[in-house]
């Protein structure tokens, strides 16, 4: 089947290392050839490590990753980072994520198809790794005593932090949503009190909103649960539990469906805890509906 062009107006970034990578996958030994894939498959996690970081996750040396990456052609790591930096930056607009993945990958109803499965199968063996099954646990329990649950996220996890909040309340734990941007959030933030616990969503980059979310909760001694696409995000270092459910290629379209899932999830273990609790709070909710339906 044959690529079709990307949308009008469009150009493809210019991967560097992927096309480095084609070129040279011949020349490389099987350690080199090794060092060089985890580069490719991990771009944003590699931006925060060293050398000495890859190397011992790999059981090689960090030796080894250098000479990797020199023999795809960069001075070094300083050079190579800033190369993934520079493409990545690119591929992180809508349209142009939108482009390449209609471009590569979906020709159409079948491949759509395929596309979602591949990713939604990706993110939820994600999920069900050992990792995250017990910082799901964790998380659920340090819910699970709030007096109320924050839920944050902006853009189009926003929408998600609505449903959760709705999700948790239906099941008698009371949630808010903390899901506006700009200086509409300080408002929201108000909400937050000594007691509640916050549950995080967001994509490994600390933008202001996060740090506002962030700082206030420190004030408050408020705790965090997050839910993040990069396991070396920075975010997580202030988390009583982080759930990773990493995005299969963050250059392509972001699809929301796992972080909904990975939400449900959590919202079936908190009503596990109480389920006498979650019952009487939906029984109560069918009697507010009966209230408002008008007679018939």
């Amino acid at each position: 089947m044959s690529r079709k062009p990307l949308l009008p107006g469009h150009r493809a970034p210019v991967d560097r290392f992927a096309d480095r990578l084609r070129k040279r996958r011949h020349t490389l030994s099987p350690s080199l050839l090794k060092v060089a894939e985890y580069l490719d498959g991990n771009r944003h996690a590699v931006l925060g490590k060293s050398a000495l970081d890859i190397g011992m996750e790999l059981g090689t040396s960090d030796a080894t990753v250098i000479r990797a990456v020199q023999a795809l052609g960069f001075g070094g790591l300083v050079d190579l980072k800033e190369t993934f930096q520079d493409y990545l930056g690119i591929t992180a607009s809508p349209s142009h994520k939108m482009a390449a993945t209609t471009a590569h990958y979906v020709t159409g109803s079948d491949a759509a198809i395929d596309f979602v499965a591949a990713d939604l199968a990706n993110a939820m063996a994600a999920l069900g790794s050992a990792e995250n099954r017990a910082a799901m646990a964790r998380g659920i329990e340090v819910l699970a005593s709030a007096r109320r649950i924050g839920v944050f996220g902006i853009g189009a996890s926003g929408i998600i932090a609505s449903y959760a909040a709705r999700l948790f309340s239906r099941s008698g734990y009371p949630s808010y949503a903390l899901n506006l941007t700009g200086i509409a959030l300080a408002e929201q933030l108000l909400q937050m009190a000594e007691g509640d616990v916050v549950l995080m969503m967001a994509h490994g980059r600390k933008h202001r909103e996060a740090a506002a979310v962030l700082a206030e909760a420190e004030r408050l001694s408020v705790p965090l649960v997050m839910i993040l696409t990069q396991d070396e995000s920075p975010l997580g270092r202030q988390a009583a539990a982080v759930i990773t459910m990493p995005r299969s290629k963050s250059e392509h379209v972001a699809l929301h469906a796992p972080m909904l899932c990975c939400i449900e999830a959590m919202m079936l273990g908190l009503a596990s805890i109480d389920s006498e609790k979650t019952v009487e709070t939906l029984e109560r909710l069918v009697e507010l509906r009966e209230i408002i339906r008008p007679p018939k």
